[in-house]
């Protein structure tokens, strides 16, 4: 396309979708969003509208438009990604009910029995990913068993970047990546029969979609999808791969020397290794995710902390609770400046503290829906800076907790979310894995991913290695040593942490016995 020199990458997440244009070399030009919309109920479902969606994705990119002179001429091509696992059915008139999102608990019982079947570690070593409720192929087989009319009516079991990509060029189909995950096999990057069989969804196979990889086809932008977003008919889109993959590909998880790792600690906490497929390493637990990048035999290996930075909020909310008890309101703002000094004034190691403040439980590197956070080691002693500390360094630990479970410990982390922007946080997360930690400074890494992809597909680069080295590399700040003080503590301290861990299952399940509803 003459004169096009922009690429637009949108990241459909749980709680904002985002439009975001870059020139072809990899600079930020603007960004637009508009926040995500579900509902939860008190049955453990968390649903999104399909349409509603849809409108809103065209809205940001409509908004992108109003920041960016000329965009609709300027795209040479645009690129989806989005939340990942769920379910979102389509049909032949369009959707079936609301989506089912990856925080949908409602196939807890399904997993479950699943998980203890014989097929499960076959399964496993296929897709190289645990079983949990977040899933498509987990709650597919829940639908089969309790409210089949839904699939009954559904032609296609989309995800939601590829419910957008359908908006979007009229094209059914799903990645690489979440096909590999849920239904396939991350060595050929195919559905597996092995797979579809343990899930028992054999004679639902026929709404799986066809794969594409977006770093090799695109399909074109529709005149009714130019219509609602304001580009042209025509333009080149492309499927990105899951949104972990994309913003651990924007923020640096493959390229350069060693073990490189990559963790967003936000919200949650997502923690990533790049390796060739031949070597990921499949513990003996059956958990986390293998999730294929758009290079060719490079996989990820994923451990995910169900909350990561939300306990940081829940004790700075039990402070501010207090203060406003007694007629001295802060903010959440006020209560995160004083993190550092609090750390400051705290002695290294001295408690443990379990990060499973979920209501979810954990998923990484053990499943346990009745998991709940917790304090080991508390004395007379401590005060509220020891217990912001001893958060913190739960964050750490689970981090660590997540790498072990995918072999050994990295060379060198790179890190995004929010916990990046603190100097105490990081110099934390550095000392629990004894590992330097770089910090990228994009912006909008998971946009950046998705059109690093679309970059790879027009031929604005010949491989994504290339892509990376002016996308990435150069946007990685200075490598940070961790503090070898901090290294010794934490060595200490983690002995202790997983200890604890594995002896607090039996407690877990008398507290969830407790606090059910009488006759439950």
């Amino acid at each position: 396309m003459a004169g096009a020199d922009i690429l637009i990458g949108i990241d459909a997440g749980t709680s904002v979708i985002k439009a975001v244009a870059f020139d072809l070399r990899g600079a930020q030009l603007a960004a637009a969003s508009v926040p995500n919309c579900y509902q939860a109920g008190g049955d453990g479902s968390a649903t999104q509208p399909l349409a509603q969606t849809w409108d809103d994705c065209a809205a940001a990119l409509r908004g992108l438009g109003d920041k960016v002179p000329d965009l609709a001429r300027r795209t040479a091509a645009l690129s989806v990604t989005a939340q990942g696992d769920g379910t979102w059915l389509v049909g032949r008139d369009g959707p079936v009910g609301d989506a089912w999102l990856w925080l949908d608990a409602r196939a807890a019982p399904t997993v479950a029995r699943l998980a203890a079947g014989p097929a499960n570690r076959a399964r496993f070593e296929a897709t190289g990913t645990g079983l949990n409720t977040c899933q498509q192929g987990s709650q597919m087989a829940h639908m089969d068993a309790h409210c089949p009319e839904l699939l009954d009516r559904a032609e296609v079991a989309l995800h939601c970047k590829d419910w957008l990509y359908l908006n979007l060029t009229a094209v059914r189909a799903t990645d690489p990546s979440e096909a590999s995950f849920t239904f396939g096999n991350f060595r050929d990057r195919r559905y597996d029969d092995t797979v579809i069989a343990a899930l028992g969804l054999e004679h639902r196979r026929t709404l799986l979609p066809e794969i594409v990889d977006g770093a090799q086809i695109t399909h074109p932008l529709t005149p009714e999808a130019a219509a609602a977003t304001g580009l042209r008919a025509g333009t080149p889109v492309s499927l990105g791969y899951v949104d972990m993959v994309m913003t651990a590909l924007g923020a640096g998880v493959y390229g350069g020397a060693g073990d490189v790792a990559c963790s967003t600690v936000g919200s949650t906490g997502v923690h990533l290794r790049a390796v060739r497929a031949q070597d990921v390493h499949l513990n003996a637990q059956g958990t986390g995710y293998v999730i294929c990048l758009p290079i060719p035999g490079i996989v990820t290996q994923v451990q995910t902390n169900m909350a990561a930075t939300l306990n940081l909020d829940w004790i700075l909310g039990v402070a501010a609770g207090i203060l406003s008890d007694v007629g001295q309101p802060v903010t959440h703002r006020d209560l995160v400046a004083h993190i550092e000094g609090w750390l400051a004034q705290s002695k290294p190691g001295q408690i443990v503290y379990h990060p499973y403040i979920s209501e979810a439980g954990e998923r990484g590197p053990f499943v346990n829906a009745d998991a709940r956070a917790g304090f080991v080691g508390l004395s007379a002693g401590h005060r509220y800076p020891d217990l912001i500390r001893a958060v913190a360094e739960g964050l750490g630990m689970a981090m660590r907790d997540c790498y072990a479970a995918m072999g050994p410990l990295p060379a060198e982390l790179r890190l995004t979310g929010g916990a990046a922007r603190s100097r105490g946080l990081r110099g934390i997360l550095s000392a629990a894995l004894d590992a330097p930690v770089r910090v990228s400074e994009r912006d909008e890494a998971g946009a950046a991913g998705a059109a690093m992809m679309a970059a790879v597909a027009i031929g604005a680069y010949p491989d994504m290695e290339s892509c990376i080295a002016e996308w990435v590399t150069p946007l990685l700040g200075a490598a940070e040593a961790p503090d070898p003080d901090l290294v010794a503590a934490y060595a200490r301290l983690f002995p202790a942490f997983s200890a604890a861990r594995q002896a607090l299952p039996p407690a877990w399940d008398a507290l969830a016995l407790a606090r059910a509803p009488k006759g439950d």
